[in-house]
């Protein structure tokens, strides 16, 4: 799933290529039945929070989108190319088009609706002038692990499963923790280290969050499988400490966490641990798998 990083490079991309043009926005398989209520209208804002964007039509007419885990863009340069594959919608300019596929949400919001979306979405890493304070008071009373909690759209925006084993490893805090013991230090290190790290994954949707002096290489470029510290790293040895890294399911998705650099100060882990199924289907069957964990707010 796109996190709050490349949806910010979308709006960003978005914003720069279509708002002030006159859009015509067309749906060649029907997936879109109200491409006809923003044909032809001037596209005046996109909006972005969380894993949320928003393009604002006027006139109480914004298009949701949600991408989900395997919605996508595509752009070009006009004339369009052949419509291939489940299009969901498609628009253009004179010079520009774009099209969506995979979408969880393609619909037309009114201003109402954008606005109890954002009153529902937690503090977003990206958005200028952040609040975090609201998301801090509420972890602190939270029995709920951190690692749900950063998953819960409603209490951190944008934050999804790579940026959450990865912050929590570069805090060196057990993913396993109750909300409540985690100090306010160690909350305000990991929005820091959201809002320094999220914007730079921006840049290339590529998302790097070891540091050079912790790599093999310790200069140049990440290569391709240094760019995590934990996620996706199973098995493997912890660059920093040699410990095997492990992975179990958390909040409907894959967690991944070292033993040694974040250890289990609580016995949380371990009582987790406990009374969880391992897991036994090869990688990448529970990344994509639709179920969510009922507990957790998803937006």
């Amino acid at each position: 799933m796109p996190e709050g990083n490349e949806i910010y490079r979308y709006a960003q991309l978005h914003r720069e290529k279509f708002v002030g043009k006159t859009i015509c926005v067309e749906t060649p398989n029907g997936r879109f039945p109200d491409a006809p209520r923003l044909t032809g209208r001037k596209l005046k804002a996109v909006l972005a929070h969380g894993k949320h964007l928003g393009y604002d039509f006027g006139r109480d007419r914004k298009l949701h989108v949600h991408l989900g885990r395997f919605g996508d863009f595509t752009e070009g340069k006009m004339p369009f190319p052949e419509a291939k594959g489940a299009l969901r919608m498609r628009w253009s300019t004179r010079t520009d088009w774009l099209e969506l596929r995979g979408a969880i949400d393609c619909s037309i919001y009114t201003d109402e609706q954008w606005q109890a979306l954002e009153n529902r979405l937690g503090a977003d890493p990206l958005a200028l002038n952040a609040d975090p304070s609201p998301a801090f008071a509420y972890v602190q009373k939270a029995k709920l692990a951190i690692g749900a909690l950063l998953m819960d759209q409603t209490v951190f925006a944008g934050i999804g499963n790579i940026y959450r084993a990865e912050l929590l490893y570069r805090a060196k805090q057990n993913p396993f923790t109750a909300g409540k013991d985690i100090s306010a230090k160690t909350l305000k290190a990991i929005w820091k280290d959201a809002v320094k790290l999220m914007p730079d994954g921006m840049v290339d949707r590529r998302i790097v969050t070891t540091r050079a002096k912790d790599r093999p290489h310790k200069t140049g470029r990440a290569l391709r499988d240094e760019t995590h510290y934990v996620y996706h790293r199973h098995g493997k040895p912890c660059f920093v400490c040699g410990t095997t890294i492990r992975r179990t399911e958390m909040a409907g998705r894959t967690l991944y966490w070292c033993p040694k650099c974040q250890p289990d100060e609580t016995g949380a882990e371990r009582a987790f641990l406990a009374r969880s199924k391992p897991i036994r289907e090869p990688e990448g069957a529970r990344e994509t798998s639709p179920r969510t964990a009922a507990h957790i707010r998803k937006e």
